[in-house]
């Protein structure tokens, strides 16, 4: 049941993401539909000395968006930001700061954890507010539909790169832990 969960959340933020960039559209069309409008309601006069426009003057809506990725897109190496590591280790914070991280931006992060103590990271809530692109474990890369924890019971690392979906605060911590530093705090603007 909670996978079904999980997969309804995940629809759910798909959902919302594509349907954001459709509002903006038909907030834009909306004059041009406004003057159609007004033309068609208007008394047309017959005039057959007037030519039709040729179809290549037509209006061209074009998707020339706030950011220019090139032809490879958001997840093109040049546009990812590597974050600095968290780390897992008995006793220690698991992040030296918090992360500032912008609504649409690419990022990679480190987790690392170097075995003295059988450790995970958990945060259902950020992992619902990102699109998780891949996570790399020992040069083997996996493409997950959502993640809610990842758990450490040897030394190792893993790599996860995603992009900020969802403006908001989110952390990543240790569950049962309740310090400040058994946790790394994510704001999404």
């Amino acid at each position: 049941m909670n996978t079904d969960i999980t997969r309804l959340l995940a629809a759910l933020m798909l959902s919302a993401a594509l349907v954001v960039p459709a509002a903006a559209q038909t907030a834009t069309d909306a004059p041009a539909a406004d003057a159609a409008a007004n033309t068609e309601a208007a008394p047309a006069e017959d005039n057959d000395d007037e030519e039709e426009a040729p179809a290549d003057d037509a209006p061209v809506y074009e998707a020339g968006g706030q950011f220019d990725y090139g032809f490879s897109g958001i997840l093109a190496r040049q546009n990812r930001t590597d974050l600095a590591p968290l780390t897992l280790s008995s006793g220690q914070p698991v992040a030296g700061a918090e992360y500032k991280l912008k609504s649409g931006g690419y990022y990679r992060i480190t987790i690392q954890a170097d075995g003295t103590q059988e450790l995970s990271l958990s945060g259902g809530d950020f992992f619902r507010a990102i699109w998780v692109n891949e996570v790399v474990i020992n040069d083997i890369e996996i493409r997950p539909l959502g993640l809610h924890s990842i758990e450490f019971d040897a030394a190792g690392e893993a790599r996860i790169s995603f992009v900020a979906m969802l403006p908001g605060r989110f952390t990543l911590s240790i569950p049962g832990s309740s310090g400040d530093t058994m946790q790394a705090v994510f704001h999404i603007q």
